[in-house]
């Protein structure tokens, strides 16, 4: 017999990709109450110019944020009318070509913000990242295919709600490896996310440098002149 509801709850959309994000998002929130976590919070981390806390921080941000987007505005129109095309996920990654210098307005912005995320201590920051999941697990299946969520640090832009799962996946894959480097464990997202982040982006090296270049990276490295396979 099926589940009776009201006629005001939205269905249940089963999606792989938000099913990826959740995953990886729980993997990051138990790194997260990971006694060596806050026990190292003021050590530097794997990453030049961060702290444990800094990059927990960084990365706890991946969840707080889908939920920050989606209580925001979602509209596909602009004031005058005209239509806002979504970014892909691809061309969000695409276009970061700043992000290997640390120096970078990119990277000193990632940090300033990290920072302040760290601010408020290892039990807060756990804490405040298991709730927010705790409430996506509930939202995110119930939030419509043509869901789009505003950049908020794009101003004007706009992403299909899966999009910008994807490049989340992207960001808790390679922030839990790094947390976890910088602690000493083995923690890793599961494996799911870990592959819709390879195929992002590697699909991003694609439309930055081309399907040549690419290639040489892949199976040539010492012709590959451009590190074309280094995104971010």
């Amino acid at each position: 017999m099926s589940p009776v509801t009201s006629p005001d709850t939205p269905p249940v959309v089963q999606r792989p990709v938000r099913a990826a994000y959740l995953d990886a998002a729980e993997q990051a929130a138990r790194l997260l109450v990971h006694p060596p976590v806050a026990e190292s919070w003021d050590d530097m981390s794997v990453l030049a110019g961060m702290t444990v806390g800094a990059l927990a921080g960084h990365l706890a941000r991946s969840v707080l944020q889908v939920e920050w987007f989606l209580d925001g505005a979602d509209g596909a129109d602009r004031a005058d009318g005209t239509e806002v095309r979504p970014t892909s996920a691809v061309t969000y990654y695409a276009r970061i070509v700043d992000a290997p210098d640390p120096g970078s307005a990119l990277n000193r912005g990632v940090r300033a913000r990290s920072e302040e995320s760290a601010e408020a201590g290892p039990a807060a920051v756990a804490d405040r990242t298991a709730e927010t999941l705790g409430r996506l697990r509930t939202r995110l299946p119930r939030e419509p295919a043509d869901r789009r969520v505003a950049i908020l640090h794009r101003p004007g832009e706009e992403m299909l709600l899966d999009e910008y799962l994807r490049t989340r996946c992207v960001e808790l894959a390679v922030h839990t490896d790094d947390l976890a480097l910088s602690v000493g464990t083995g923690t890793r997202a599961p494996d799911a996310a870990a592959g819709v982040a390879v195929d992002l982006l590697v699909a991003a090296a694609l439309e930055r440098h081309g399907a040549h270049a690419v290639l040489r990276a892949l199976t040539r490295r010492e012709r590959d002149d451009v590190g074309a396979l280094r995104v971010l």
